[in-house]
């Protein structure tokens, strides 16, 4: 294949939350997302937690903005069930990660996702693409730039 982008494409959380910052010719034309990521996206609101550099503000500010990614997926997807198909995809995955010296626990999620892409033949497009290691043979991972974000520019 080319070095085109494919047509259609699973996308991982990163890329979900890292969108809005994403040149849009890196990602498919038709995008589908796992009900996995739905759930990672569901919990990130509740895992806010302040520490000692964030205010209260800070941390209704990034709860709020957690939320809102939520909803925009909830609003723009119909997410793919990780079905039968998708939980016999992970035991290869599993394997797989095993085989590559790894332990498949550790990233359960990315796992799931990835055996969704497999189930549904689809390739995977991700900002984080070390978080499929030795899953080459099962599926097409496509990386995605990482976007600089402007609250990351220093003074």
């Amino acid at each position: 294949m080319s070095g085109e982008s494919p047509r259609q494409g699973l996308l991982d959380t990163n890329i979900l939350i890292l969108r809005r910052w994403i040149e849009p010719d890196e990602l498919p034309d038709e995008m589908a997302i796992s009900a996995v990521t739905l759930a990672e996206l569901s919990a990130g609101p509740h895992e806010v937690r302040r520490n000692d550099e964030q205010s209260v503000y800070d941390e209704r500010e990034e709860r709020a903005r957690r939320t809102e990614i939520l909803q925009r997926a909830e609003s723009e997807f119909d997410p793919v069930p990780f079905d039968i198909t998708a939980a016999r995809a992970y035991g290869r995955v599993a394997a797989a990660v095993i085989g590559a010296g790894r332990k498949p626990r550790r990233r359960i999620t990315d796992l799931m996702i990835a055996a969704t892409a497999i189930a549904e033949d689809l390739p995977l497009f991700t900002t984080n693409p070390d978080d499929y290691a030795g899953l080459d043979r099962l599926v097409r991972v496509i990386p995605v730039a990482r976007p600089h974000l402007p609250h990351e520019e220093k003074p």
